[in-house]
């Protein structure tokens, strides 16, 4: 009988260890931090340079992260593009750039695939190159991303664009609707939000981020001087989105995941404005 108990008490255990792992992915270093959170530049910023140049220029910005996009151009020497697809050599290059100029990979997106198989090689990538996340719409296929999240414990953020009047089908600007995506999905899916197109759809960015408290993966901060108009990105503080208030309410939900300045404005020039966009994190961190 005791022998019955203890075996009984050993699965237990077991079964307890196995289900903290599931629900916990692997934290992002606090070395990678910059005012408290892991900050660090979208790719997409420098599209008009390569990945290795992308790498480079974050450095310069005094960032310690970035997010990788599909597509972009991955050195000046021949036509290659960073994608899911990336063979082995390709990532050694990509973690000898990143080791040499002192940034961590966190994040890759906006992504999609077209099944199982192509979704397996983004969550490989991913893994590969030690990620805390992968961002996407490709919200039709969320069976098959819950499946792989939970076997590679890799969140996945739900990003959204604008809203579109030649789109009316299109609702991932909502932020409701996001959460009634992801609300009954394990707690690694939830949202990877973008402050500007919110901004641009008429959502007050702040009132979004209370909508999907806690289900907040990842964010994409910008500044804009208006609310339900599309306008330029400005560094921080220069707008009227109060990053301040935004980065209090993520501290107030405990976020844990990386925060990218997507700058899409004087795209060929645009490292004195990120870095301003960064200063304002070493500030705010002085203020609190």
């Amino acid at each position: 009988m005791k022998s019955n108990i203890k075996a009984s008490f050993i699965i237990t255990v077991v079964c307890c260890l196995a289900a903290a792992r599931v629900v916990a992915a692997q934290p992002i270093p606090d070395s990678v931090k910059t005012g408290g959170f892991a900050l660090g530049l979208q790719a997409y910023t420098f599209k008009n340079f390569t990945v290795m140049e992308a790498i480079e220029k974050t450095a310069e910005t005094g960032a310690k992260a970035i997010e990788f996009f599909p597509g972009q151009k991955l050195a000046k020497d021949g036509d290659a593009v960073l994608n899911h697809n990336a063979s082995g050599e390709t990532i050694a290059a990509l973690k000898a750039q990143l080791e040499k100029h002192g940034v961590r990979a966190v994040n890759y997106g906006v992504v999609n695939a077209k099944g199982e198989q192509e979704w397996r090689k983004i969550f490989e990538l991913a893994k590969a190159l030690d990620l805390y996340a992968i961002s996407t719409e490709a919200v039709d296929q969320l069976d098959i991303i819950e499946k792989l999240v939970k076997e590679y414990d890799i969140p996945v953020g739900i990003h959204h664009h604008y809203v579109r009047q030649d789109k009316p089908d299109y609702r991932l600007w909502d932020p409701s609707y996001i959460l009634s995506l992801v609300k009954d999905r394990d707690r690694r899916i939830g949202a990877a939000v973008d402050t500007g197109h919110w901004a641009t759809s008429n959502v007050q960015p702040l009132a979004g981020l209370k909508i999907l408290d806690g289900r907040i993966i990842s964010v994409h901060l910008k500044d804009r001087m208006e609310i339900g108009k599309a306008t330029r990105d400005v560094p921080f503080g220069a707008g009227i989105l109060n990053v301040k208030a935004i980065l209090d309410e993520l501290r107030r939900q405990n976020f844990a995941g990386n925060i990218s300045i997507e700058y899409e404005y004087n795209w060929n020039n645009s490292v004195p404005d990120v870095a301003q966009c960064v200063g304002f994190f070493r500030g705010y961190a002085a203020c609190r």
